[in-house]
């Protein structure tokens, strides 16, 4: 057996062959045997077009089983898997498209960037362009009919590329993380110990599969254990809730919490089949946290991941989960709480989580400058993310380095203001960004989501005075009906402090 993840998927479709594997709405189950069969006949396909060893395929196509059959294809066949967002237009498929010099480009059926990238030449070479469906049909599929599966697994080094995980790009440039066969193997492993993955586990799917929660978080732990995947197309409330006394395992944003919460049909009864609930992608308020265990009855495990190092950290599954924390590291991953210089800071205090192991991806694509900057020299990669670490090892994420607010020359961490703000009745969730202020350099704006009536800054700040110090309060208040979000639930604070850049303006 060589480094390719592949094989080791393999091995457990086969030995699960009879096994359901994907249920699907409105369509046959899928077994395992199905998907093995499948993978094998698209990546004959692949290695028809010329996909082999390091060859990138590009993806945006919507999810289906052959969508994820693509994926396992793509590694089958020795190729690199690169998925897109679904919402990404022709501009900007256009950046990935220059930026990977794939090989073979999927997409959806009739989109108007399909047709344009057709007679594309990226690296010397014609782009080869073929179609997949939500259905399942499209030109890749129908090459399958009548042809040949691939049928040995390209021989991989583990530490070869197996898939490049776009980061978001909310800011500059998007950057291809290169996540290894090594990183995906050996995070998919220790998930399923720390988790306790069983047998008898059926896990709600209702991810997109285009990042690496839905495709790799969720998917691989059900895959290596052969167990069926309940197969939704997207998140939709009522589809989820009508599908929870079916699963054991379900993985989520914490919108997906928030949005189930408003269904009266959502109690303990009901999740009395589910052993676990597991939120990530976003941070969980701790007010979602407290109310889903009073009305279900189970406390939500939430985790801390990133593209470039999959998962870092968890909370455990025996033991205290506590509301505000993302646990501890995961076996075999190192964290540190370091300051600007790499240095560990004292326990308690706030820095820049550095990680190291098995899990972290080994550097971004055609940046070697970009990687070296994000890297000490003792290993340890720099997240960019600000968290705490108590005396036992757990970890607290506070923020990002890029959000930090300095106001009046002192720090404020958005996240310590968005809890404290989202203890109100008053407010659903909230947002907190610094924006240009003509005499602290930046000033603290709250964007609020309102219960009912409009929360005014005069009322918050009364409300604040006992909690927060004066500096961290908010100057200004801004109601919504609902915060940005990229597809994953993340909040987009760049595009509020563009937003809301001018509200100081007028002193």
């Amino acid at each position: 057996m060589s480094g390719n993840f592949f094989e080791e998927l393999e091995s457990a479709f086969a030995a699960a062959a009879d096994r359901e594997c994907l249920r699907v709405p409105g369509r046959v189950s899928w077994s395992y045997g199905d998907l093995l069969h499948t993978t094998g006949l698209m990546a004959g396909v692949l290695a028809d077009y010329g996909v082999g060893a390091g060859d990138r395929v590009l993806a945006q196509v919507d999810k289906s089983p052959e969508a994820l059959a693509l994926y396992l294809a793509t590694l089958r066949a020795g190729g690199i898997y690169v998925p897109l967002n679904t919402a990404y237009t022709g501009a900007e498929v256009d950046h990935f498209v220059n930026d990977a010099e794939p090989l073979l480009f999927v997409a959806r059926p009739g989109t108007e960037h399909q047709e344009r990238l057709v007679k594309r030449v990226v690296g010397g070479r014609s782009m080869r362009v073929l179609t997949l469906g939500a259905d399942g049909g499209g030109t890749l599929t129908d090459n399958m009919r009548g042809g040949k599966p691939l049928a040995l697994a390209v021989s991989r080094k583990a530490g070869e590329t197996a898939a490049l995980a776009y980061t978001s790009g909310t800011t500059g440039r998007a950057k291809g993380a290169m996540l290894t066969h090594a990183n995906i193997a050996s995070n998919a492993h220790a998930l399923r110990t720390c988790w306790g993955w069983r047998p008898d586990d059926v896990l709600l799917h209702a991810l997109p599969i285009f990042h690496i929660h839905g495709l790799f978080i969720a998917l691989h732990c059900a895959l290596l254990g052969g167990t069926p995947v309940i197969f939704l197309p997207r998140f939709e409330v009522g589809a989820v809730l009508s599908r929870i006394p079916e699963a054991t395992v379900m993985m989520g944003v914490p919108t997906f919490y928030t949005r189930l919460l408003n269904r009266p049909e959502l109690n303990a009864e009901h999740c009395a089949g589910m052993r676990l609930f597991i939120s990530g992608s976003a941070p969980l308020t701790e007010r979602t946290f407290r109310i889903w265990e009073e009305r279900t009855g189970h406390r939500i495990l939430e985790r801390y991941g990133m593209s470039e190092a999959i998962i870092i950290a968890s909370n455990p599954l025996e033991g205290p989960r506590l509301e505000g924390t993302v646990g501890f590291p995961l076996p075999g991953v190192k964290v540190r709480v370091a300051d600007a210089v790499g240095r560990e800071v004292p326990r308690g205090n706030i820095g820049t989580i550095e990680v190291r192991g098995g899990n972290v991806f080994k550097g971004y694509w055609r940046m070697p400058e970009k990687t070296a900057e994000e890297f000490r020299p003792d290993g340890y990669f720099v997240t960019g993310d600000l968290g705490t670490m108590d005396h036992e090892g757990r970890l607290a994420v506070v923020g990002r380095n890029k959000d930090l607010i300095i106001s009046g020359g002192y720090n404020v961490y958005p996240k310590e203001v968005e809890r404290a703000i989202d203890e109100f009745d008053e407010v659903v969730e909230s947002a907190v960004i610094g924006v240009p202020h003509p005499d602290f350099g930046e000033g603290v704006v709250a964007v609020v989501v309102p219960t009912e009536r409009p929360v005014e800054a005069d009322w918050l700040r009364r409300a604040l005075e006992q909690r927060l110090a004066r500096f961290k309060q908010p100057k200004r208040v801004v109601n919504v009906g609902e915060l940005p979000r990229n597809a994953m639930g993340k909040v987009q604070k760049n595009r509020l402090r563009e937003d809301y850049a001018g509200l100081f303006a007028d002193g």
